[in-house]
């Protein structure tokens, strides 16, 4: 199997993650990644706002949680029981986990695949991640962490154009020593229809 498969099968999502930072080498070629990502019509209209203030990261993270009302898990239907997501469990205060870095994807408001061409760079971002060793976890609805005054302070500091919005973050950094990396779910062979 070439590695490129092998990094596919092996991505998972991670929400626990080490206190450490991610080195700026990887870093560097995980957004390289992400530039180099598909876009409609080749826009490359994405923009990348690159968090690694853990404050801030806390703070939005507390933001968006606030923000957010995910139907929570009940039964036999939940994101992770390996590792919670903000659904699973409602005692998780902060919807970015702790994650050293965090990516806020922002792109044009009237543009029709805005949201296609942040989650193709994100796939393509996870799979570098994963490729370096570095755990990740696509967050969706970014809008939410900057639905207050801090946020929308933050949008002005890092000169965020008002014709943009945040799609989503996408959490980076290493995952939590001692953790098992996720085991895949089984795959539904009745996904793929031949005709």
């Amino acid at each position: 199997m070439n590695e490129i498969m092998k990094t596919v099968l092996h991505r998972r999502a991670i929400r626990r993650f080490d206190s450490k930072q991610i080195q700026e080498d990887i870093l560097q070629q995980i957004l390289e990644a992400g530039l180099y990502a598909p876009s409609a019509g080749g826009k490359q209209g994405v923009i990348f706002a690159v968090s690694q203030n853990r404050e801030v990261n806390i703070k939005l993270g507390r933001i968006k949680r606030a923000n957010s009302h995910p139907r929570m898990a009940v039964g036999f239907h939940y994101v992770s029981r390996e590792q919670p997501s903000i659904a699973d469990d409602p005692n998780l205060t902060d919807a970015f986990y702790g994650a050293p870095t965090v990516i806020t994807m922002f792109a044009p408001r009237n543009f029709l695949f805005s949201s296609e061409d942040c989650a193709v760079a994100a796939e393509n971002m996870m799979l570098a991640a994963d490729s370096l060793g570095v755990g990740s976890c696509y967050i969706g609805q970014g809008w939410t962490a900057f639905a207050d005054p801090f946020g929308q302070e933050l949008l002005r500091q890092w000169r965020i154009r008002p014709d943009y919005y945040a799609v989503m973050q996408l959490l980076l950094g290493y995952p939590r020593p001692g953790d098992v990396h996720p085991i895949a779910k089984p795959r539904r062979s009745d996904r793929i229809l031949r005709v």
